[in-house]
């Protein structure tokens, strides 16, 4: 079952990066307005969690990528609080705008899981 969450929490992070690069809209419409360069820190993300996911797959890697992605999990926050809160997100029902939130803190718990 360990090796069933650790594929899983590696392709979540793989597949998402991926998606960082072949579909990058959704991820500069939940940009906070504060943060600049828009494109630039959706690529980087994408990097960062293809990297980190791939990181996950490796016992000599598996610690510092599982502590990568908790520091990202912390980065990104500002925009799911912002995707929570801005009013041009209201066509998204609010219980997943809200629920996003507490989400963090359970994706952060399944990373640290591998530090």
């Amino acid at each position: 079952m360990n090796n069933l969450s650790l594929y899983a929490i590696a392709a979540v992070y793989i597949v998402s990066g991926i998606l960082h690069f072949i579909r990058p809209e959704p991820y500069l419409r939940i940009m906070p307005p504060y943060i600049p360069y828009h494109p630039l820190m959706v690529i980087l993300s994408g990097i960062a969690e293809l990297v980190l996911g791939i990181g996950l797959l490796f016992p000599v890697t598996r610690s510092l990528a599982a502590w990568g992605l908790i520091l990202l999990l912390i980065a990104i926050f500002p925009a799911n609080l912002y995707m929570a809160t801005a009013d041009k997100f209201s066509s998204i029902p609010a219980w997943i705008r809200w629920g996003r939130l507490p989400l963090q803190g359970v994706l952060i718990w399944w990373a640290w899981r591998y530090t």
